[in-house]
């Protein structure tokens, strides 16, 4: 079958989009890729769709990008038409011209995150026509889609009933670079500190405030130490929770090609505590990349990591920064039982290795698509 990624998404910051095509592409479609990154990041999206003025600068942002997004289309389509579209994370746009470029072509939309409950999440367009906006602009890209990629069980609740059926569930995954990172541990003495590492952006579904605080708990002993890699709101409210603690190295940004190696040097990555509607939906890309890498893994006791990792990750009360401590403390004092739980969570992660991760979606297409 011959698959189109197609849209504005910008792989490296999200790779969600590269997880499908790679594992579409190891179980033996032909993925052409036509992609003119928006250079927005999800923040600046969903903030930008809060103000008439961000509005505005979104459409010529749009405008640009769809320009050489089009010629890349239909140079792809001069070759032979795709058998499906797959239209790439935030594609609540891109959807729309996905659906005039290829009117008779079987769109997949990568929903991955809803806008209207991301952008309540982080405390933008919490209500009013802000909201009744990105309910339509949701709403509206669902409808036009054929197939629906979600990513947990949750977030397929969410979508309406009437276009339900479309949706497949299809678990975030990390990519080959994650496995290959976490393929030669290193073999390090028991009495070195024990290494833990946390990524991403501090937004409240990451309960990054819970996370400094959880560091302030540590002992300030040498047996435990600490990398905090990203940035975003709750950056400095976790900083100022972690004063005292365990000795932390704050890191504000790491390459996307470098941030594998970087997280497998640790022994221990946390997931996420946030205590949000969100937080307790999803499954996170670093508890999925963690896991690739060969790490231990705490993160929050939610329904959607339960099943997706069972007891092969260390879970805790969300939002309980004396619990993430005591679990963090209990695997520095134990080396034996990290080397378990780090087998453990590598074993896990391989039936999310791109491959695997697509089933269900390959499965859809065979199914639907000739």
């Amino acid at each position: 079958m011959r698959i189109l990624a197609f849209g504005t998404y910008q792989a490296s910051d999200h790779p969600r989009v590269r997880v499908l095509a790679d594992g579409l592409r190891e179980r033996g479609h032909v993925v052409a890729e036509a992609n003119v990154p928006l250079g927005l990041s999800t923040k600046d999206r969903v903030a930008m769709l809060g103000a008439a003025s961000g509005a505005l600068r979104m459409a010529g942002r749009l405008a640009s990008s769809w320009t050489r997004l089009t010629a890349k289309a239909l140079a792809v389509r001069r070759s032979g038409r795709p058998d499906a579209l797959l239209v790439g994370y935030m594609g609540h746009f891109d959807v729309w011209l996905a659906r005039l470029l290829f009117p008779r072509t079987r769109i997949v939309l990568d929903h991955l995150i809803f806008a209207a409950s991301t952008a309540q999440d982080r405390g933008v367009g919490a209500g009013g026509l802000k909201q009744r906006l990105l309910r339509f602009l949701d709403r509206a890209a669902l409808t036009i889609a054929d197939v629906v990629v979600v990513d947990t069980e949750e977030h397929r609740a969410m979508v309406p009933d009437a276009l339900r059926d479309k949706a497949v569930v299809v678990p975030v995954g990390a990519t080959a670079s994650w496995y290959q990172a976490g393929a030669h541990p290193e073999d390090r003495p028991d009495d070195e500190p024990l290494r833990v590492v946390f990524f991403g952006l501090f937004t409240p579904l990451q309960g990054a405030e819970t996370i400094g605080r959880a560091i302030g708990l540590l002992p300030d002993d040498g047996r435990v130490t600490v990398t905090m890699i990203g940035s975003g709101q709750d950056h400095d409210a976790a900083v100022a929770a972690a004063v005292g603690g365990a000795p932390t190295e704050w890191v504000p940004w790491v390459d996307a090609a470098d941030l594998p190696a970087r997280v497998a040097a640790h022994d221990v990555g946390i997931g996420i505590m946030g205590t949000t509607p969100k937080a307790l939906k999803v499954v996170p890309n670093k508890v999925y990349q963690c896991a690739a890498a060969g790490l231990a893994i705490v993160t929050s006791d939610t329904a959607p990591q339960q099943r997706a990792f069972g007891d092969a990750v260390d879970r805790v009360a969300a939002g309980d920064a004396a619990a993430l401590a005591a679990a963090i403390r209990a695997l520095g004092e134990d080396r034996t039982r990290l080397a378990e739980r780090r087998a453990a969570a590598s074993a896990a992660a391989d039936r999310f290795r791109p491959a695997n991760a697509v089933a269900p979606l390959d499965e859809r297409l065979r199914r639907t698509v000739g």
